[in-house]
């Protein structure tokens, strides 16, 4: 099969499209030819080398997170797939690659596409989606007439996020830049900021919940802005000494850990606030709850692009400009 794959770690390396060998399910995968595939900078990520210690690969090996496809063969165990169906999913960690025509996939990753969605939109969900429940349903737990601040809310992660949070019945706040203003507000923020003339620190106070998913300096700007026993949900670190343990690393890298998000914990105690660092996970059973909120039309997907699987390189290259609103996407297949 058609693959794209990444021979070496490199900042910034090629990604390369090769021919390989076709995967073997187990009893308890399923065999899905992809349809259609996202990019999100956790891809670039992997490929610079950046999670090695603790994600590691072994090159040559696909990239890709995301996909919409369709069944083509069901493991011993499995019941709840059949031939023919249509499906999307998050592939757990150590076995994603998605850019590519096949892959075998756990059952209880997987999940049935949205039937109101096109495969490229379907594609475009499920590591943002994911990645919103988790921090606001199940972390969160957000309750009606809570005060909720999104970060980037026209990327990939905030344009599902701030859907989910006014579904949810709470206040949303979010930055983007003017451009993208009106595209915010359509999905439901009520307060819109631009992070290029204002300081959010300074027109937001005493929020339940900050989606952080920035730099470190907004990191500490967003403590400021949650009330006594809120919480801040980091997207991208630093990770936590319980994210260590639940991956089971080892004595040094819990270490360096420990030492990584030692001032950000101590930062919120100190204003009795709550931190927790989240690197989602697979979870077919909440792609199944998704599916049905796009399917009535609470939620919808923002696609930005979508590249024929040959660009898939561009397609990545596009993704880490920045500029993206909502999920890139590649066609893989018809």
């Amino acid at each position: 099969m058609k693959a794209f794959v990444v021979d070496k770690y490199k900042k910034k390396g090629p990604i390369r499209l090769a021919d390989m060998p076709e995967p073997q399910p187990d009893t308890n995968d399923v065999l899905v030819r992809i349809h259609a595939t996202a990019l999100n900078q956790l891809d670039s990520k992997l490929r610079d080398g950046e999670f090695k210690l603790f994600l590691p690969y072994r090159p040559p090996f696909i990239l890709g997170h995301d996909l919409a496809g369709t069944v083509v063969r069901v493991g011993a165990n499995v019941r709840g797939f059949k031939v023919g169906d249509e499906v999307y999913a998050r592939p757990r960690d150590h076995r994603i690659g998605t850019f590519a025509e096949l892959i075998a996939v756990d059952a209880a990753d997987l999940a049935l596409k949205p039937a109101s969605l096109t495969m490229e939109e379907a594609a475009s969900v499920p590591l943002v989606g994911l990645t919103a429940w988790q921090a606001l349903v199940e972390l969160g737990k957000v309750q009606p007439g809570q005060k909720v601040f999104i970060q980037a809310g026209s990327g990939g992660v905030g344009t599902i996020a701030i859907q989910l949070a006014k579904h949810l019945g709470a206040t949303v706040a979010t930055t983007t830049s003017a451009a993208n203003a009106d595209l915010v507000r359509s999905l439901g923020a009520d307060v819109v900021i631009d992070y290029k003339t204002q300081d959010f620190e300074q027109v937001l106070s005493d929020y339940d919940l900050v989606l952080h998913s920035q730099d470190t300096t907004a990191l500490k700007k967003s403590l400021k802005v949650l009330k006594s026993g809120g919480l801040l949900v980091s997207i991208s670190g630093p990770p936590t000494p319980a994210f260590a343990r639940d991956l089971k690393l080892n004595a040094f890298l819990r270490f360096v850990i420990h030492m990584l998000s030692r001032g950000v914990r101590n930062e919120a105690r100190l204003r009795c606030v709550r931190y927790t660092f989240l690197f989602m996970r697979a979870e077919g059973s909440q792609l199944a709850q998704i599916a049905k909120l796009f399917d009535e039309g609470v939620i919808r997907p923002v696609v930005d692009k979508v590249f024929p699987f040959a660009q898939t390189a561009e397609a990545l290259a596009y993704v880490e400009t920045g500029r993206a609103k909502g999920k890139v996407v590649v066609k893989v297949a018809d």
